[in-house]
């Protein structure tokens, strides 16, 4: 912890974290290795908002409370600064936090920037693997926004969500962004399919859910020119029957998702994502999901398709960024015919070359997604805290990545990874700065956390100032770009 503000008794308080309320002040302070949240108050009807001890001193009252979900809910409901709020259509980032520490190096991160950080984000998926709730991805991301005294407003983002269950459940948590993933509905072969396949899987589509007829469809998109920024696309017959099977069952499954939600949840905010697919979405298939989406009823603020080139976890990006440039270029132009809404670039850890090219295309209508950069982050503090435990976690990396890399588009080769047991520390160190070591360590986090979570915590916890400003540092190449600083109009 850097210089305290005040002390009470064994107890410090982070000296960035006071935020004034209507009738207290509201501190995180720590004792030992526990944090603590401080309410200091003259209200006695605030104070018994909060389960905590009650001390007094001069004449107002101090509680010190643990941190827990009660007391994160009452800190919400007595700072609505810390509750999360949609982004809108201002440039966002999205700063996924495995293992709820991350908040306050976020925060320091995109502090002056301009661009409206989603500090609360997890995926289904991470949630499981993590052993985490929704409720503690919210609460953990409110403790460290006080921590840092962030009072300009964050979101709350529920990644990837696949059921109605998954809204629901982080619906009762209080996300605010809720990001739909319809991708075990795409037919990634339509590209390949024959004539006779295609129509057949054509006239087989959902029509019931889809609120139409195939021939009305048809009438609808063959041969019709939609005029698109300085481009005219003409949708073919087999353009269009290509598209419709690609992803009509994907627009359906939508439909059903975005319409429960909406009477879910009253204020929110909807992000789809058409981006976990091997086939790129093209121009003319984004203006068909767009237009079929808008036709159904659907509002979303932004849309993740699938850019051309690779965007593998934890490394750069894999691809001409001269196609990506025109690509990108195209879907903003649809992205601003049918909204506006923003473009979201997914897997978007350390894809440092194509940043400065989206900030650019989007004119600050973009939305960028990380989560596994954090998490690489917290290893590279572990490893400067804690040699020993990396070389461990190394180990135990190699051994799941087989089975841990099933649900993630990496090509990491293990055999080019040095034996951890036998490795230099310098060679160990290598790792986290290189491309096969990035995306081993990247996906395993569920199998490390599962058996060195506790021990890993600890070390991250005893040097948080070191892990905050490796955070800061790395993250920052990440935000800057889409910054008005960095060229971000």
């Amino acid at each position: 912890m850097k210089d305290v503000r005040f002390k009470v008794g064994d107890i410090a308080v982070y000296p960035s974290s006071e935020v004034k309320g209507k009738d207290a002040v509201f501190l995180l302070a720590r004792k030992g290795k526990e944090r603590l949240l401080v309410v200091w108050s003259r209200s006695e009807g605030t104070l018994a908002s909060f389960q905590g001890e009650t001390l007094r001193q001069d004449d107002r009252s101090l509680k010190i409370c643990p941190l827990t979900h009660a007391n994160a809910v009452a800190l919400r409901k007595a700072l609505p600064e810390l509750c999360p709020k949609p982004a809108g259509l201002r440039r966002s980032v999205g700063l996924g936090d495995r293992l709820g520490l991350a908040t306050p190096g976020h925060v320091r991160a995109v502090r002056g920037t301009g661009v409206f950080p989603v500090l609360a984000q997890q995926s289904v998926r991470e949630m499981s693997r993590t052993g985490r709730s929704p409720e503690q991805v919210l609460d953990d991301a409110t403790w460290g926004a006080l921590q840092e005294g962030w009072t300009e407003g964050f979101g709350a983002d529920a990644d990837h969500l696949k059921t109605i269950g998954d809204i629901d459940s982080c619906a009762r948590a209080g996300f605010v962004t809720y990001t739909l993933d319809p991708s075990e509905y795409v037919d990634d072969s339509a590209g390949s399919y024959d004539v006779g396949t295609l129509v057949a899987k054509y006239e087989a589509l959902p029509w019931d859910r889809l609120e139409s007829r195939p021939e009305d469809m048809r009438r609808t998109y063959c041969g019709r020119s939609f005029q698109v920024g300085p481009s005219v696309y003409i949708l073919s017959e087999e353009t269009f029957l290509r598209a419709a099977v690609k992803y009509g069952r994907a627009i359906a499954h939508t439909v059903e998702m975005c319409r429960h939600l909406s009477e879910k949840v009253e204020e929110y905010e909807l992000e789809i994502s058409v981006d976990e697919t091997s086939s790129p979405t093209t121009p003319e298939e984004h203006i068909f999901v767009a237009s079929e989406l808008r036709r159904l009823g659907c509002r979303w603020t932004s849309l993740a398709p699938r850019f051309v080139g690779e965007f593998q976890k934890g490394v750069d990006y894999i691809g001409d960024l001269d196609e990506f440039r025109e690509q990108f270029r195209r879907h903003m132009a649809v992205a601003r015919e049918f909204g506006p809404y923003k473009l979201s670039i997914h897997s978007g850890s350390d894809k440092f070359s194509v940043y400065p090219v989206a900030a650019e295309e989007s004119e600050g209508l973009v939305h960028l997604k990380t989560a596994g950069t954090s998490y690489l982050e917290a290893l590279r503090a572990v490893f400067e805290l804690s040699p020993e435990l990396f070389r461990d976690i190394v180990a135990l990396a190699l051994e799941h990545y087989p089975q841990d890399r099933a649900s993630y588009y990496v090509s990491a080769d293990p055999s080019r990874i040095p034996d951890p047991k036998t490795a230099s520390y310098e060679t160990l160190k290598g790792l986290l700065d290189d491309f096969h070591g990035r995306q081993i360590l990247h996906v395993t986090y569920g199998s490390v956390l599962e058996r060195f979570g506790e021990r890993l915590k600890e070390v991250l916890e005893e040097g948080e100032e070191v892990y905050y400003s490796m955070l800061e540092g790395h993250l920052r190449r990440h935000i800057i770009p889409f910054s008005a600083e960095g060229g971000g109009a």
